[in-house]
C-alpha cells in the first residue's frame, strides 16, 4: 500500500517558528523564524565536551517571507494544481529575472512549483505609501491575488513617519529608475501600488534604496500596451492614496523615460519612451471613457 509523504514545504509550515501572517483568496503569508542554533563547545584544558551553547540563529535579521497558494476546492483538482504551479513559477523566475538585470527585489530562497511554495527574503523598510504619509492599507472589499499578499506590515517594520520633501523626491527619482529596469527587462508586475514598493534607508546622510515586491500578478511582455498598462495602474494607485502627489508621479515618469532611452541606447534595442508615451495616453483616454460610463 502505498504511503501518503507530505511535501517537506508543507511541513515547514506547521513548524513552532512559523507564524501565519495573514490570508487572503489566493494565499497564506507566513514569518518565518530561524530558532537558534545550538552547538558544543570542546574545553582545550580538558579536551572533553563543555555545555551547549546558542550562537546563531532567530534574529529578525534572518526572517524569511513563506508565500502559500493553497488549493482552491472550488476547482477541479488538476486545474487548480496546474493554476498553482504555473503561477508560482512564473513569479519565481520574474524574481530571479529582476535580480539578474540589477533590479532591487527580494531574494528568492526556495520556491515549492508544486505546492505552491515560495521562500522569500524579509526586507527591512517601510513603504513608499508610509513614506508619502498614508497610513495602513485597508482592505479591499473584492480579494484578488493581491489582498493580504506580502504586505507592508510583513515586509516593513521600520517608523512609519513620512518623509521630508526633498527625499520624497529622490524616492520618486529611484522608483523611475527600477521601473525602467524592469520593463527593459521584460517583466510587467501587474499590481504597481506604494504598498509594493520598500524603500531601505542607507546610512545618515545617504540615499537608499527602493525594492520592488509582490510579484504574484507578474507576467512576461516587451509590448508598449503592457508597460503603459503597469504604469497606469500606479498613476492611478497615486491618485487614490496619495492627494495632491501628481508633480511626485511626473518625477517617476520623468526618470523612467529617462532611463528606458538610456538602457536602449546602451542595449542598441528596445522600445523608445516616446512609444511607451503614447500607448500610455491611449490608457489614459480609455480609463476616462470607463469613468464616464462607470
Amino acid at each position: 500500500m502505498a504511503v501518503s509523504v507530505e511535501a517537506p514545504t508543507l511541513r515547514m509550515l506547521q513548524s513552532p517558528h512559523v507564524e501565519l501572517f495573514s490570508q487572503g483568496a489566493e494565499a497564506r503569508i507566513y514569518i518565518y523564524t530561524p530558532p537558534p542554533i545550538t552547538t558544543t563547545w570542546l574545553d582545550d584544558s580538558k579536551d572533553v565536551a563543555g555545555s551547549p551553547r546558542s550562537i546563531a540563529g532567530g534574529s529578525a535579521a534572518d526572517q524569511l517571507i513563506i508565500k502559500h497558494r493553497f488549493p482552491k476546492k472550488y476547482r477541479h483538482p488538476s486545474l487548480s494544481a496546474n493554476l498553482t504551479a504555473s503561477r508560482t513559477s512564473l513569479e519565481a523566475r520574474a524574481l530571479l529575472r529582476a535580480a539578474r538585470d540589477g533590479i532591487n527585489v527580494p531574494a528568492l530562497r526556495f520556491v515549492d512549483e508544486t505546492q505552491g511554495v515560495i521562500g522569500l527574503q524579509r526586507i527591512r523598510g517601510r513603504t513608499v505609501r508610509r513614506c508619502l504619509g498614508a497610513g495602513d492599507e485597508a482592505e479591499e472589499e473584492e480579494e484578488s491575488e493581491s489582498t493580504h499578499s506580502i504586505s507592508e506590515h510583513v515586509l516593513s517594520d521600520v517608523a512609519s513617519e513620512a518623509l521630508d520633501e526633498w527625499t520624497q523626491s529622490q524616492v520618486m527619482i529611484l522608483i523611475g529608475r527600477q521601473l525602467a529596469l524592469l520593463h527593459a527587462a521584460d517583466i510587467i508586475h501587474g499590481d504597481l501600488t506604494t504598498s509594493n514598493m520598500i524603500y531601505v534607508e542607507a546610512e545618515p546622510g545617504m540615499l537608499g534604496r527602493v525594492v520592488l515586491i509582490d510579484f504574484g500578478l507578474t507576467s512576461q511582455s516587451s509590448s508598449a500596451e503592457d508597460r503603459a498598462v503597469d504604469l497606469y495602474v500606479l498613476e492611478r494607485a497615486f491618485a487614490s492614496t496619495h492627494a495632491g502627489s501628481e508633480h511626485l508621479f511626473t518625477q517617476i515618469l520623468d526618470t523612467y523615460f529617462t532611463e528606458t532611452d538610456l538602457i536602449r541606447k546602451g542595449k542598441g534595442k528596445g522600445l523608445k519612451s516616446a512609444e511607451i508615451l503614447r500607448t500610455l495616453e491611449k490608457v489614459r483616454l480609455r480609463g476616462r471613457k470607463r469613468s464616464m460610463v462607470g
